[in-house]
């Protein structure tokens, strides 16, 4: 039998084969996770640093007299899932789904935590969004089917 002289995994012209199907919303996900995580680091930072924090009255009913542990938590909840998220996303790990949807959880958990204690903002409904729009996109990545061209 004669080899077609193509390698596997190429397509006809030798090119190798789309994953755009196989990882639905991928660089949506990687950027928009990327951001939330920069975010939630960023914002960890300066309530550790005691930067343009709330009065420490808000949070005093708790038995806090610093807003280190909220940072803490804000990184926790927010920055490390949506790093993972994006890591996961980036490397096209099956589990990458599954992280968004954990990710947009944990930032909508941390969202409504937050209201009591220093009362709405616009920036809760900004990150809202992102953690409804999060969930969605994962939850349409999960199932629509995340894998590599070969399992397919």
């Amino acid at each position: 039998m004669m080899s077609s002289g193509r390698s596997a995994g190429t397509t006809a012209v030798g090119t190798p084969p789309s994953f755009a199907g196989c990882f639905p919303h991928r660089r949506v996900l990687i950027a928009a996770e990327s951001l939330v995580a920069v975010a939630g680091l960023g914002g960890a930072a300066a309530l550790v640093a005691g930067l343009g924090t709330p009065p420490v009255a808000a949070i005093a009913p708790l038995g806090l007299s610093s807003w280190v542990l909220p940072g803490v938590w804000l990184a926790g909840t927010v920055a490390v899932p949506s790093g993972a998220a994006a890591l996961l996303a980036a490397r096209r790990s099956p589990h990458a789904p599954d992280v968004v949807l954990l990710a947009a959880g944990a930032l909508a958990v941390e969202l409504v935590v937050q209201v009591p204690f220093i009362g709405p903002h616009p920036l809760q409904a900004v990150f809202g969004a992102a953690a409804v729009t999060l969930a969605a996109l994962g939850s349409d990545a999960r199932r629509r089917g995340w894998r590599r061209a070969a399992d397919r």
